[in-house]
């Protein structure tokens, strides 16, 4: 599922609307790939979307 999240994650990236709703199920669906989820998120859209990530993330 990680790499299914990665693949999503990166083709809807260009909306700040939708990579917010995909984050959020991508989220729900890793289970225990969610650390690596978060590190990859933040590597590659943590210049883009820091706020949205940080209100995802910031429970885990």
């Amino acid at each position: 599922m990680l790499e299914y999240s990665k693949t999503i994650l990166s083709k809807v990236s260009f909306d700040k609307n939708l990579f917010d709703k995909e984050l959020a199920k991508a989220i729900r669906l890793v289970g225990r790939e969610l650390e690596a989820l978060k590190k990859w998120c933040y590597d590659k859209f943590g210049h883009l979307y820091r706020s949205i990530l940080n209100k995802h993330f910031k429970l885990i």
